[in-house]
């Protein structure tokens, strides 16, 4: 089974049901599988082989969707950069995964030309833009290519078996189980690595998040918001056409367009990074009476999220708001809070409302220590997983993969506990471990704290260095912006006496920041992580950090 047998099932099922939409383009099925035909043709014509890697460099757009279907169905492997990221770091991908052909929207064309004055690139031997074709006929219109390339016959006209005959002689069909996407990870420890997710992975994590967690309804329409570059995409995007729902697609965050979607689109379902929910929170305004009619469940993940930002989203949305676990090497998900476990702990278990759900079908989880022994219920170490959705390796890297995947398991790097249930519980990252004055810190526990401070936007903890403590906890923090109007300059402003005073009122005193400095922005990731590693260097400039076991 391929990723695109998806989009046959449902073009056949439900041919002109909504497919994809984003601003006034919209696709149904029918429409979406002709596109996907012709773009995998496309594919084939540049003279592409299975196996070999092609670059994609845009916001978010209907492209997306459809390039994932069709690389599958030609059995190219998707390379997507980051468009937020400086052009140096797209070289590095691009040549990193040996890409023979890149793809990029035409705000990117003079950059990556610049890159190409440079000497860098030469594994690309195609450049395909989203656009027209420019005047200097270095890029060549990937719309114009596939156009020349009649479709084949469309889904839901006989729905004879000849269609069935069809997905099975895809092209896409002998190169899996190998390879269907490459997906960089953030870089937040080093230099990115190319984790590669196989066919079977991919689809093994679709129908794992569709049996026991997130599964909707077809013809449901699904927020899309989160760039679909990263490993997010599972959960945002190629889910919900897993079930045949409708994706509602929007190029870029804009906390109150979305609100206005969510309220005024008919979305059944979306996924929102807790950062980006956080925001819509502040963007609904004050008694608006905004109701949101069709929304039944938002689904959070990828970063800390603090409890009483899960209990007002619900009180926000009335829906469901439930958090999951993954990491760019097992495609998306391990673990989600199914709807039926969030409600029981709204009512008898409220302590579980923290956590990250229990493992999805056929994926084993285990606490262990630092000589990888496992460790009982309750007790804190390193998460570690394994079942079918695990990454095939890093791409080039056999050291690196077979430190990540010792044992058959994944060696996240994550802090976590189970409980006797098997609910897991996120504590931190391995490398992100506070050690002052011989104590162990959790930046998180310390970043749900300062959440709960109503002028703080965003906030991370890290370790800086302290003569006598060894790491002083330091706090980095978003201030909301100063109120308006009549209350602007009241003296509300905080400071950083006041965050930590407050933090002294929660937390142990061992705990609470030593010092605070406040900062325009955060530095992330497109999936909204954090990147700490360039918070701490710094502080950290000519000095080694070492960090203690857990």
């Amino acid at each position: 089974m391929y990723l695109h047998d998806f989009l046959d099932y449902w073009a056949r099922r439900q041919p002109d049901a909504e497919f994809a939409l984003h601003g006034d383009r919209r696709l149904t099925y029918r429409q979406a599988r002709a596109a996907v035909h012709r773009l995998a043709a496309a594919l084939s014509r540049a003279g592409l082989h299975r196996g070999d890697r092609i670059a994609l460099l845009a916001r978010n757009c209907l492209e997306y969707p459809l390039l994932y279907f069709a690389a599958s169905r030609a059995g190219v492997v998707p390379v997507p950069l980051n468009y937020r990221a400086a052009p140096a770091e797209w070289g590095y991908v691009v040549e990193d995964a040996g890409a023979r052909l890149l793809i990029a929207a035409p705000e990117y064309l003079d950059a990556v030309d610049a890159l190409r004055g440079q000497g860098r690139l030469a594994t690309v031997g195609h450049w395909l833009t989203l656009g027209e074709p420019d005047r200097r006929g270095a890029w060549e219109s990937l719309h114009r290519l596939a156009a020349s390339d009649p479709p084949r016959a469309e889904a839901g006209n006989s729905g004879d078996a000849a269609a069935g005959t069809e997905t099975g002689g895809a092209a896409g069909a002998d190169a899996t189980g190998g390879d269907l996407y490459q997906l960089y990870t953030s870089g937040t420890t080093g230099q990115p690595k190319g984790a590669v997710l196989s066919q079977r992975a991919v689809v093994a994590n679709l129908l794992q998040i569709g049996a026991t967690a997130h599964r909707g309804a077809p013809g449901e329409r699904c927020l899309v918001v989160a760039p679909m570059l990263h490993a997010g995409v599972v959960w945002s995007a190629l889910a919900p056409l897993s079930w045949g729902a409708a994706l509602y697609i929007l190029e870029d965050f804009d906390p109150g367009e979305v609100v206005r979607v969510l309220a005024e689109e008919r979305i059944g379902y979306a996924a929102l990074v807790p950062t980006v929910l956080h925001a819509c929170l502040g963007a609904i305004p004050d008694g608006a009476g905004r109701t949101f009619p069709a929304l039944r469940l938002i689904h959070t993940g990828a970063a800390p999220v603090a409890e009483s930002t899960l209990l007002a989203a619900r009180a926000a949305f009335g829906c469901d708001v439930v958090q999951g676990y993954g990491l760019t090497e097992s495609v998306a998900g391990l673990t989600a809070m199914a709807p039926e476990d969030y409600a029981r702990a709204r009512t008898d278990r409220p302590e579980r409302l923290r956590a990250a759900g229990r493992a999805l079908l056929g994926t084993e989880l285990r606490i262990v220590d630092a000589a990888g022994r496992p460790l009982p219920p309750g007790e804190l170490g390193e998460i570690v997983a394994r079942g079918p959705q695990l990454m095939r390796g890093y791409w080039n890297r056999p050291a690196a993969t077979a430190e990540a995947l010792r044992g058959g398991w994944l060696h996240t790097g994550d802090v976590g506990r189970l409980d006797g249930d098997g609910f897991l519980y996120i504590q931190d990252r391995l490398k992100d471990v506070i050690v002052s004055g011989g104590s162990k810190v959790f930046p998180r526990m310390v970043e749900r704290v300062l959440l709960e401070h109503p002028a703080v936007a965003d906030v991370a903890v890290i370790g800086t260095p302290d003569a006598h403590w060894g790491e002083r906890v330091t706090a980095v923090v978003v201030r909301h912006p100063e109120p308006a109007g009549e209350d602007a300059g009241s003296g509300r402003r905080v400071d950083a006496a006041d965050l930590i005073a407050f933090c002294h009122t929660r937390l142990g005193g061992f705990q609470c920041p030593r010092a605070v400095d406040f900062v325009a922005a955060l530095p992330r990731t497109a999936s909204g992580k954090v990147l700490k590693r360039s918070l701490r260097e710094a502080y950290w400039a000519g000095q080694e950090r070492r960090v203690g076991a857990v």
